[in-house]
């Protein structure tokens, strides 16, 4: 009966670390993506912008970075996804 128990408990942790990976990996690729298109406004000749403009976009993606850190090493955390120039 133990034996099961512990079976089914390791089989749910698999599953669990799966899934994180599966969901990870896709995530974060589309996260990078998303980057990257937002660095795309960098292009001069298309778009008009200030170094104040650049501050603010790089200061919200650190802050989001943070949250992400502090989300990861402990219990909770806010999700806030609030920007504007």
């Amino acid at each position: 009966m133990l034996d099961k128990l512990e079976a089914r408990r390791t089989k749910n942790k698999v599953s669990k670390r799966e899934k994180f990976v599966e969901l990870a990996e896709s995530r974060t690729v589309n996260a990078i993506k998303a980057i990257r298109v937002i660095g795309k406004l960098g292009n001069k000749n298309a778009y008009d912008f200030s170094e104040v403009d650049v501050q603010k976009i790089v200061k919200a993606l650190s802050k989001e970075v943070d949250a992400l850190k502090a989300r990861m090493t402990s219990t909770g955390g806010k999700e806030s996804v609030e920007f504007k120039l």
